[in-house]
């Protein structure tokens, strides 16, 4: 297991030739806009205002990028890896033509960030798959991502139906071998599994 010990803002880009140089694994965050990307990095962070939150959903245009500095529990070994927030998708205020330079974006990103290990989806566990989310995990699967899928908002939904809502978001969202974690930002849970999986690509 890992935790977060020092984080930093890199900087902000759009074209490969501005993305910051480095040598560490990188792992990027994808989700429609307001879903709660910045609110996730900044709790495994323990960063309050690290990643900016947005009051207007599809503001954020940028990829930003993260520095993190991590300690494995229970030994000395310290570490660094990357993470990037990647801008909301399917934001109905934003028009074609943002649509269409979100899409070459991120599929700029996709190809050229040869660093990049895994992608975090997340999703909201109060809503039934949308289809832009299924979207997403299909060119993920196309171009061989790695990935997994956060389910966001837990909190809102009665503890007893946590399971039962999973396994069938799970099932809406095609997931087979991927894993689908519950969060809630607001009571700070569900944070180990996800920390034990980013921990496992770090070492595979």
């Amino acid at each position: 297991m890992i935790r977060f010990v020092q984080s930093f803002f890199v900087k902000s880009a759009v074209e490969p030739a501005d993305y910051p140089a480095s040598a560490y694994p990188e792992f990027a965050f994808a989700g429609r806009s307001n879903v709660g990307k910045s609110t996730l990095i900044n709790l495994l962070t323990d960063h309050h205002g690290l990643a900016k939150i947005s009051s207007h959903p599809g503001k954020t245009r940028l990829l930003n990028f993260f520095l993190i500095r991590y300690k494995v529990q229970d030994s000395d070994s310290v570490g660094f890896l990357q993470l990037t927030d990647l801008p909301g998708y399917g934001f109905a205020e934003v028009g074609q033509a943002e649509q269409e330079k979100w899409r070459k974006m991120i599929g700029k990103y996709f190809e050229q960030r040869t660093q990049l290990r895994s992608i975090i989806v997340l999703v909201d566990i109060r809503h039934p798959a949308d289809k832009k989310d299924i979207q997403m995990l299909e060119l993920l699967r196309l171009r061989n991502i790695d990935h997994c899928v956060v389910a966001t908002k837990a909190d809102k939904i009665p503890k007893t139906k946590i399971a039962k809502t999973t396994k069938e978001l799970a099932k809406e969202l095609g997931l087979k071998e991927e894993p689908l974690f519950p969060v809630s930002a607001l009571h700070n849970t569900g944070l180990e599994p996800l920390f034990a999986w980013i921990y496992s690509k770090l070492s595979s």
